[in-house]
C-alpha cells in the first residue's frame, strides 16, 4: 500500500470475531448477584476452541470487574498444539477501560502470558502505576474527543467503550502491529454495540439458550448505526449444539474476485504518485457496472492538491456510466478537506456511484476524526474494506 508519508506505520486490522450466548430473547444477563449461566457444556467447549485459534481475546473492563474472567484456553491438547506451532500457551488478554479503574486482583491478571489495557492518555500513568507490574497500559485518545463516534450513544450503565471510552479503530489498529492477526471479542452490552456501531466486526457468533430472561444487559444496547437499518446481512451457519441453537453471520460482504483485483490494480496505480511527505499516496479506479473501466487517477497527477478518487472524476465528469458504478480506492475517500471546497465523499456521492471498495481506513495524520466512510454509509453506498489487499509500503521512504 503505497500512502508516500514515511512516519506512519499502520498495519491491516485484525479479523474480528464476536461470540455471545444470548437468551431467547437478547439478554446476555440478568441483574442477579450471581451471573447467568447461559451456555451448555458443549458451547463452552466450543468457545474454548476459538479462543485457542485465537491470537488475542477482548472484554471491556466492565465484564473484569463483574465476571472476574480467567480468558485462558481450558483444554491441555489445544494449549500444547498452540506450543508446537510456536505460538504462545494461550492468547493475549485485551481489555479497555474509560475510567482507568481496575484491580490487579483480579483474575484477568494472573493467568495466561500478555494482557494489554487501552485507556484514555490522561488515565494512562495512574493506571499503569496500579497495574503496570501485570500488564501494559497504552494510553490513547479519548472518543469523546472525537467527532467519528460521537453519534452512537451506547449504554449508559458504563462509560468504558461508549463515546468517553477509547477509540476502538486506534485500539485495533495497535493490536495489528502488535501482530495480532485475529480477535475473539467475549464483551458485553457496551463492547459489543461499540464495535458494531464501528463496522469493525467480520463475524458474530451468537450462542442462543433456551431461556427468558425479561430484564438485563442485551447482546447490544440502543443505538444508531451508520447503515440502513433493512440491510440484511449474512447467515452462514445454524446449527443445534445440545440444547442451543448457534447461529454465524458474515457482518462484512463476501468479496467478489473482482473486487480484490480492481483494487490491487488501485494499489499498483499508486506507486505514480509524485512523493510528498505532506499528504497519502493513493490510488483510484472507477469501474462500470459491466465491469469496464471508466477512468483512473492517482494523488498529485495534475496539480500538489488533487486526490486520487477527485482526478478520476473530473476525467469523466457527467458521464452516465457513473450511476451505478463502483469505485477501488487504496485509502478511504477523504471527508474533511481544506484544499477543495468538495471533499472526494461528496464528489462520490454526487456522482451517483453505488458502491465503494477500499484497502484503508484514513489514519489521524491530518484530520483528527476521518469521517469520508461515515458520510458515504449514511448517502446509501455499499462500502467494502479489503485491508488484506497489500502490505503497508510507503512511497516516502
Amino acid at each position: 500500500m503505497f500512502w508516500g508519508y514515511s512516519s506512519i506505520v499502520t498495519a491491516c486490522r485484525p479479523h474480528v470475531l464476536l461470540s455471545v450466548a444470548t437468551s431467547i430473547d437478547g439478554f446476555i444477563d440478568d441483574y442477579s448477584n450471581d451471573r447467568l449461566m447461559l451456555s451448555n457444556p458443549a458451547d463452552f467447549d466450543r468457545v474454548d476452541q476459538l479462543r485457542a485459534e485465537a491470537d488475542a481475546i477482548l472484554v471491556g473492563a466492565g465484564t473484569i470487574r463483574a465476571d472476574n474472567p480467567r480468558l485462558v484456553i481450558r483444554s491441555d491438547q489445544r494449549r500444547r498444539q498452540r506450543v508446537v506451532q510456536g505460538r504462545p500457551e494461550h492468547p493475549t488478554k485485551v481489555t479497555v477501560t474509560g475510567s482507568g479503574a481496575l484491580d490487579a486482583n483480579h483474575h484477568w491478571f494472573h493467568t495466561g502470558e500478555d494482557r494489554l489495557i487501552y485507556t484514555p492518555a490522561d488515565k494512562a500513568d495512574n493506571l499503569t502505576s496500579q497495574v503496570g507490574h501485570t500488564a501494559t497500559v497504552i494510553g490513547l485518545k479519548p472518543n469523546s474527543e472525537r467527532d467519528d463516534n460521537s453519534k452512537n450513544p451506547h449504554s449508559a450503565e458504563s462509560s468504558d467503550n461508549g463515546p468517553s471510552g477509547v477509540n476502538l479503530i486506534d485500539v485495533l489498529d495497535d493490536l495489528s502491529a502488535r501482530g495480532i492477526k485475529r480477535l475473539l471479542v467475549e464483551g458485553g452490552e457496551s463492547l459489543n454495540t461499540a464495535l458494531v456501531a464501528a463496522g469493525v466486526v467480520d463475524e458474530l457468533r451468537i450462542a442462543v439458550a433456551p431461556l427468558l430472561v425479561g430484564r438485563g444487559p442485551r447482546f447490544l444496547a440502543e443505538t444508531t448505526f451508520d447503515w440502513p437499518t433493512n440491510q440484511r446481512i449474512q447467515l452462514v451457519d445454524a446449527e443445534p449444539l445440545g440444547d442451543m441453537a448457534v447461529l454465524r453471520y458474515r457482518t462484512q460482504p463476501a468479496v467478489p474476485a473482482s473486487d480484490a483485483d480492481w483494487l490491487q490494480k488501485a494499489v499498483d496505480l499508486a506507486q505514480s504518485c509524485p512523493p510528498a511527505d505532506h499528504a497519502f499516496s493513493v490510488g483510484a479506479i472507477i469501474v462500470d457496472q459491466d465491469g469496464a473501466e471508466i477512468a483512473r487517477g492517482y494523488s498529485r497527477e495534475t496539480n500538489n492538491t488533487i486526490h486520487a478518487e477527485e482526478s478520476a472524476l473530473a476525467k469523466v465528469g457527467g458521464d452516465p456510466r457513473l450511476v451505478g458504478a463502483t469505485i477501488y480506492s487504496t485509502l478511504e475517500p477523504c471527508g474533511d478537506r481544506r484544499s477543495s471546497p468538495k471533499t472526494c465523499a461528496d464528489l462520490i456521492i454526487e456522482a451517483g456511484i453505488s458502491k465503494v471498495v477500499m484497502a484503508w481506513r484514513e489514519p489521524t495524520t491530518f484530520v483528527e476524526s476521518p469521517r469520508g466512510l461515515t458520510q458515504l454509509k449514511a448517502a446509501g453506498i455499499d462500502v467494502v474494506e479489503l485491508p488484506d489487499i497489500a502490505e503497508p509500503n510507503f512511497a516516502g521512504d
